[in-house]
């Protein structure tokens, strides 16, 4: 889905909404109330108040990143959103795709062993049985099946908070101080140009990072389509022009898109009538089929911290 544009100003439709909110934010408070399974080993749950990418699956990829430099067998914990396996399952580059497990879950697997599980508790036990001694969960904040550790809040600079109210008038799971009292501390990621950090605690500790962009060929004066099928597709568009891209045209998708040959042509035919090559994210390229996939460049994101000694303090 794609979020409507209200969510990110307040007005009379969110205000008509707010009783709603106030539904939301009630049932969401009983559930994360509720005692989950308590794991033997710790749990860092990477989660955000807001629907939508904020840059989670980044961040768990930067902390499994870090465990594996230090020999400590870290597994990731997802949901795997868009799969049709429920899980408890392992994930196997060789035998599963996109439609299978979702496609961040692909994404984690390149990096660390990745487990699948709608039952986040099912999970962790599979994990520890398959050796984990540490649990990254890819969100879960509201999920109450398994107790953490520790709790990461992260925020696209962005997009903040939107309009600052819970769903349905709002872009909030549950209010920001009710997540926030959860957390260790929040991960800002990007320039906090909708004043998010205003709206937190002001005892909760802020990280700082930005996502910085590898590509695997120089982007400088390159003629390029850029698509993506993320959270926030202008944000990885704006990412391609500091790189000194020439982005001749662009097709913003709605996150988690799957692919259809019709949109692979349109594509294609798009890079033909402007001259210029396919680029794309990681994200968008495992649900790509050859050729069509070898004819995209993939722009890889790499999560850089301002103060990473910090976060390492924080980690057990």
């Amino acid at each position: 889905m794609r979020a409507p544009p209200f969510w990110q100003h307040d007005g009379l439709l969110p205000r008509l909404l707010s009783p709603f909110a106030n539904l939301t934010a009630r049932v969401t408070a009983r559930r994360t109330a509720q005692p989950g399974m308590i794991s033997p080993i710790p749990v860092i749950c990477v989660g955000n108040a807001t629907v939508g990418g904020s840059g989670k699956t980044i961040l768990v990829r930067s902390l499994l990143a870090r465990y594996h430099a230090r020999a400590i067998p870290a597994f990731a914990l997802t949901r795997g959103y868009g799969g049709r396996l429920a899980g408890p399952i392992a994930v196997d580059l060789a035998h599963h795709s996109a439609a299978d497990v979702g496609d961040e879950p692909l994404l984690l697997a390149a990096t660390a062993p990745t487990i699948v599980a709608k039952d986040r508790a099912a999970g962790a036990r599979l994990a520890i049985a398959n050796g984990a001694a540490r649990l990254i969960m890819d969100d879960g904040l509201q999920n109450p099946t398994l107790q953490k550790t520790l709790s990461l809040l992260v925020i696209d600079g962005g997009f903040g908070f939107g309009n600052g109210r819970v769903l349905p008038a709002g872009p909030l799971r549950e209010p920001v101080a009710a997540a926030a009292a959860r957390c260790a501390c929040a991960v800002l990621i990007g320039a906090d140009t909708c004043h998010a950090r205003a709206a937190l605690p002001a005892s909760l500790p802020v990280l700082t990072a930005h996502i910085a962009p590898i590509s695997p060929v120089p982007l400088e004066n390159l003629r390029i389509v850029a698509f993506a099928g993320i959270g926030r597709p202008e944000k990885f568009f704006a990412s391609l022009r500091a790189c000194g891209a020439m982005i001749m045209a662009s097709l913003s998708l709605p996150d988690h898109h799957r692919y259809s040959h019709a949109d692979c042509a349109h594509l294609a035919g798009l890079a033909a009538q402007h001259q210029a090559v396919l680029v794309t994210t990681e994200k968008d390229q495992v649900k790509l089929t050859d050729p069509f996939r070898q004819a995209c460049i993939v722009v890889k994101a790499e999560l850089v911290f301002d103060a990473p000694a910090q976060l390492d303090a924080l980690l057990p």
